[in-house]
């Protein structure tokens, strides 16, 4: 097996020292290519690192680890860290996906990892078991959303606030083309113009309705409404042309799966 990699996340110290210590019993070949405190820095450390596995506590800040499970999309193997009686339980003893309790058992982690093992060691699938698994994901997403459902989360902001020399600004949210960032800061095209916020993207990504706000690239989300054509340049090129704006925005290998039919 090739060399393979981990993210962690959780955002208290001890759980992840104590998951740290258990991997590196149970699986020491393994790196642990980073760490995380809330659901925003994961994701944000998924699509850096790229990782194998992702050990992810089912309830954090920004974003919860079924939010950052729904996002990796299959991507990645998937083990979430709970604890006892959390609402999900029932549905991961389905069998629809692993988990380990707090605190983290050794056994129970090892007939974890040795699943995950197996199915990473698995050879490149035939047509028809790429379709059973396509099916086998979908159902899985469809999981991943109604337990996403039931975890209560602030609704979307309305406005957001930019301040343009002595005047702060508010911009409906609902008149956004696109957020980029922008070094230090992130630059917010809108139907009026334009404005830097010093909100950092990630962070606005678990703030903004999902299913109006799609992320394209690591410095990119778009209003889907304003999207008007995908354009595939080569095989790891993607560009998206906008309604009534001569701008192209890039679209990252990790999100170009959105636009397969396009």
């Amino acid at each position: 097996m090739t060399h393979l990699t981990a993210l962690i996340a959780d955002d208290e110290e001890a759980p992840r020292a104590q998951l740290r210590a258990a991997l590196q019993r149970r699986w020491p070949e393994l790196t642990i290519a980073a760490e995380a405190v809330n659901g925003v820095d994961a994701w944000d450390a998924f699509l850096e690192h790229e990782p194998d596995l992702c050990l992810l506590d089912i309830r954090m800040p920004g974003l919860t680890g079924i939010e950052v499970a729904e996002r990796i999309a299959g991507r990645a193997q998937v083990v979430f860290v709970t604890a006892h009686g959390d609402h999900a339980l029932a549905a991961f003893d389905a069998g629809a996906v692993d988990y380990v309790l707090k605190p983290v058992d050794d056994e129970r982690l090892g007939r974890a990892l040795e699943r995950v093992q197996a199915r990473l060691a698995q050879p490149p699938a035939t047509a028809e078991a790429a379709l059973q698994a396509r099916g086998a994901d979908a159902a899985l997403q469809t999981l991943l959303a109604q337990l996403s459902a039931q975890v209560r989360r602030p609704a979307p902001p309305a406005v957001i606030q930019a301040g343009i020399g002595k005047e702060v600004r508010l911009i409906r949210v609902d008149t956004v083309v696109y957020f980029e960032s922008d070094a230090r800061y992130t630059r917010v095209v809108h139907e009026g113009g334009e404005a830097l916020i010093r909100t950092p993207l990630k962070e606005l990504l678990a703030q903004l309705d999902p299913e109006r706000f799609w992320q394209v690239h690591r410095s990119v989300i778009v209003n889907h409404h304003h999207i008007a054509a995908a354009l595939r340049i080569d095989e790891g090129t993607m560009q998206l042309s906008l309604h009534g704006r001569p701008e192209k925005l890039p679209v990252s290998r990790h999100f170009q799966g959105r636009f397969r039919g396009q």
